[in-house]
């Protein structure tokens, strides 16, 4: 089977998040690595969820690791002008949800594994796990991690899109939603109440001129604070006794999410209260230490390019496995492109999931 096969029959399978329904793709990819002489455990996570774990190898050391999802974001409100679970190619480029992001991946390195365990080929310790859940906050990866059941790997290679770039971190990712409460009156008498919208609107005034204080990073840049969404009221006349902000906050390594939640605390006063939604941290690899040496020298054997020191501002399933895994060396490297993730008429170049598989298996070959 070749990686655009396989990458059409998972696009097949509508996994859009929620509710996820990624069990026929893990039944689908379990089976074909056992055939192949994996050993193979499916997790379940919830109705109709499993994460696959799939384990090669004598065990004679800490495996390599390669991990990506199944899950989807929705289509959008937009029509596809393509079959989104259908796998139409146009050229160099394959169509549909999740072909980015990341079915592409998870079939370039489950074919680069299975190839490079062939009968006959040198024992390699590896380790691949495919998670349910990762678009609404890596819930699989937490699950696995909670269970304490998986080993920490030497290398952890997250196949998100970069076009097979390798990416050596990560930033992290603090959401949180404030909420401002005040009291309800008619819109004819508001000196009756207490607006909350008014509270609210002043949070996001003050929000503007937060400062995180803290250095650039030299891959990273800085962080960034985004006020996502803002809700207050019911009807137009009446005094609204609730507001909600929604606030993203991306941040770098070196930065403490508890210590940006209390200033942010201090910056509002009493008025807010403060419940966080997503708290995931920054991931960094060094480029000094000799597992970025090996990616990079592999990546670049393959395709001929020098790999530069580099980092992405999405957040991946790194965040909950690298701190887990003590930290273990983590690279964020796939085929996919990522500008199309979560776009309309999402596609990816098929040149791009060939050229991943090589690189996989000069990966697996030098570890």
């Amino acid at each position: 089977m070749t990686v655009v096969e396989l990458t059409q029959k998972l696009l097949a399978f509508n996994t859009i998040n929620p509710p996820g329904n990624e069990a026929p793709p893990a039944r689908f990819l379990a089976d074909m690595l056992i055939e192949r002489g994996f050993a193979v455990q499916l997790r379940p996570l919830g109705k109709g969820r499993f994460n696959l774990v799939a384990r090669k190898g004598p065990g004679l050391r800490a495996p390599l690791c390669f991990s990506g999802h199944l899950d989807t974001v929705p289509l959008g409100l937009r029509s596809w002008t393509v079959d989104p679970f259908g796998g139409a190619i146009d050229g160099d480029r394959l169509y549909g949800r999740g072909s980015t992001d990341m079915k592409g991946a998870v079939a370039a390195f489950v074919l680069a594994a299975i190839e490079e365990c062939a009968p006959g080929a040198p024992d390699k310790d590896l380790m691949l796990l495919i998670t349910a859940g990762e678009e609404t906050g890596s819930d699989g990866a937490r699950a696995l991690v909670q269970s304490q059941t998986i080993e920490s790997p030497q290398i952890l290679i997250i196949a998100e899109p970069t076009s097979n770039r390798v990416l050596l971190g990560h930033k992290g990712a603090l959401w949180l939603r404030l909420l401002f409460d005040g009291l309800t009156a008619h819109g004819s008498m508001p000196e009756q109440g207490r607006n909350a919208v008014v509270a609210a609107a002043a949070a996001v005034a003050a929000l503007t001129t937060y400062d995180f204080a803290t250095q650039a990073h030299p891959a990273l840049a800085t962080p960034t604070l985004n006020i996502g969404t803002f809700h207050g009221g019911i009807n137009v006349n009446s005094v609204p006794d609730l507001a909600e902000i929604g606030v993203d906050i991306r941040s770098i390594p070196g930065m403490d999410h508890a210590q940006v939640r209390a200033e942010i605390a201090s910056l509002l006063g009493s008025k807010a209260r403060i419940e966080v939604d997503i708290d995931l941290p920054p991931v960094w690899t060094s480029p000094d230490t000799p597992a970025a040496e090996l990616v990079n020298a592999a990546v670049t054997a393959i395709t001929g390019d020098r790999q530069d020191v580099a980092g992405a501002a999405y957040f991946t399933d790194a965040s909950v496995f690298t701190p887990a895994f003590g930290n273990a060396p983590t690279f964020i490297l796939g085929p996919g492109e990522a500008t199309m993730a979560h776009k309309t008429d999402e596609f990816v170049l098929i040149s791009r999931l060939e050229q991943a598989v090589n690189i996989f298996r000069e990966i697996i070959r030098r570890f």
